[in-house]
């Protein structure tokens, strides 16, 4: 019985002891795994004393705020073709006028009938009264109306060929080519009347004799 005892007791003593030590690595692994879990987290959080980011290192918002910049200047000191749009409806506005009449040729065409009567009298035959009367009077209305033409066919001419002097590369606008075109050939039509009333191939005065 003292020898059963013994070793009951021995084999228990053993499995105390076992069970220990199995306790006691475990609790060693697990202290070694948050000691190394801390070491990690803190090497990434942290960064060297040393170690400090460049000021002079240009970032990519910089670089596109750059570009849009420089973008932005190109198109600003680049020709608008304001100018040239302007020019095209003058044109036009002009060879409307030509063919249409202004107040400076009617203004003219009074002066000329009014000076005409001055400069004649009862006494004078029909030929000249006509003449002095209408005849001036209406070709002041044509030579009025022939320098608003040809004004208006230079500034349509200009604007056409304002692209060839400026930047190239820069297309002019449609309208702006078919405005200036329109004042052109509304400048060729209200000098051709012009020249034709002036001269009296066109409504000439009537015949007196």
């Amino acid at each position: 019985m003292g020898t059963k005892t013994v070793d009951e007791t021995g084999v228990k003593t053993d499995e105390r002891k076992t069970d220990e030590a199995t306790e006691a690595a475990a609790s060693t692994e697990a202290a070694e795994a948050t000691e190394a879990s801390e070491a990690a987290e803190k090497a990434g959080t942290d960064t060297p004393d040393g170690t400090d980011t460049p000021d002079d290192i240009d970032t990519p918002e910089d670089a596109d705020v750059t570009g849009k910049t420089d973008g932005t200047d190109g198109t600003e000191a680049g020709p608008t073709g304001v100018g040239q749009g302007a020019g095209a409806v003058v044109s036009a506005g002009l060879g409307i006028v030509s063919l249409t009449g202004s107040w400076v040729g009617t203004v003219a065409s009074a002066r000329e009938s009014l000076m005409g009567q001055l400069q004649t009298s009862s006494s004078s035959d029909v030929g000249t009264l006509i003449e002095k009367g209408y005849g001036n009077a209406w070709q002041a209305t044509a030579m009025w109306g022939g320098i608003f033409a040809l004004v208006a066919l230079i500034v349509g001419v200009v604007v056409l060929a304002r692209p060839a002097f400026g930047a190239p590369g820069r297309p002019q606008a449609p309208w702006i080519k078919s405005v200036a075109w329109a004042g052109v050939a509304l400048g060729v039509i209200g000098l051709l009347l012009a020249v034709l009333k002036y001269t009296d191939v066109l409504l000439g005065l009537p015949a007196t004799g």
